[in-house]
């Protein structure tokens, strides 16, 4: 991206700042296969476990989705916040507002999922960023930190996992030093592209490089669990059904 591009670019602080790349793009059919398996962070974490990549989950009680019933995949976009140093009363008056989750929204493609590593006990995002985010093709947002404006995002059908809602605003508080750099969430590292899975049982980050191993794993585990479900309707005996192995070819 040139210096001329860079200014095209909207947003409340200049471009040149931020480390601004666009997120690379998954396999191609794998969002698709993903999704097919439904509400499936259990079955991923699993998966993961077993052909051992370090744990890339963080439950629902950590990132507490705001829409019940609402699983998302999709490419990270990533959003690195830290606390401004200014008195935010005074940046109020002064009007300095350093957030700058509306550059990514302006690299956003269509599918990807906004994950910022942000502060807590403020909003990192809103009602207006989350409208800007879903008309530039975003399917939702994880978010380690505050949001607000709760109604405003479901409306809008774009469900958000975060770690605290408030209302107070991270206008006065909150600077964007990163753009599609690297974000620590919670206890794991995310880098953009990345593929983000969350549903109402907690989030999985599948590092990019691995995206296909853990798919075709986690298909053929799905259909094992396929046929252990048949064999309880069936009523096949219990123990059974509890061997680890069941239903594994």
């Amino acid at each position: 991206m040139n210096a001329a591009e860079k200014k095209r670019l909207t947003g409340r602080i200049a471009a040149e700042n931020i480390k601004l790349m666009a997120v690379p793009r998954p396999p191609q059919g794998a969002v698709e296969r993903l999704a097919a398996l439904g509400d499936c962070t259990g079955l991923i974490s699993d998966t993961m476990d077993e052909l051992g990549i370090p744990c890339g989950v963080i439950g629902a009680s950590v990132l507490k989705p705001t829409m019940a019933g609402r699983t998302i995949v999709g490419p990270a976009l990533t959003v690195r916040n830290i606390l401004q140093r200014i008195n935010p009363i005074e940046g109020a008056r002064q009007h300095v507002n350093r957030m700058a989750e509306f550059e990514a929204h302006n690299l956003a493609q269509k599918g990807d999922v906004l994950v910022i590593q942000g502060v807590a006990d403020v909003s990192n995002m809103g009602g207006i960023s989350a409208q800007t985010g879903k008309r530039q093709g975003e399917i939702g947002a994880i978010v380690q930190g505050g949001v607000r404006d709760v109604a405003h995002s479901r409306a809008l059908d774009y469900p958000v996992w975060a770690s605290d809602i408030t209302p107070v605003t991270g206008k006065w508080r909150i600077e964007t030093v990163e753009i599609n750099g690297p974000v620590q969430i919670g206890e794991v590292r995310v880098a953009a592209g990345d593929l983000v899975v969350a549903d109402d049982t907690g989030v999985c980050f599948i590092p990019r490089d691995v995206v296909l191993e853990v798919l075709d794993a986690a298909e053929q585990k799905a259909k094992a669990e396929a046929v252990r479900c048949k064999a309880i309707d069936d009523g096949v005996p219990v123990p059974d059904i509890a061997r680890a192995t069941y239903g594994e070819k």
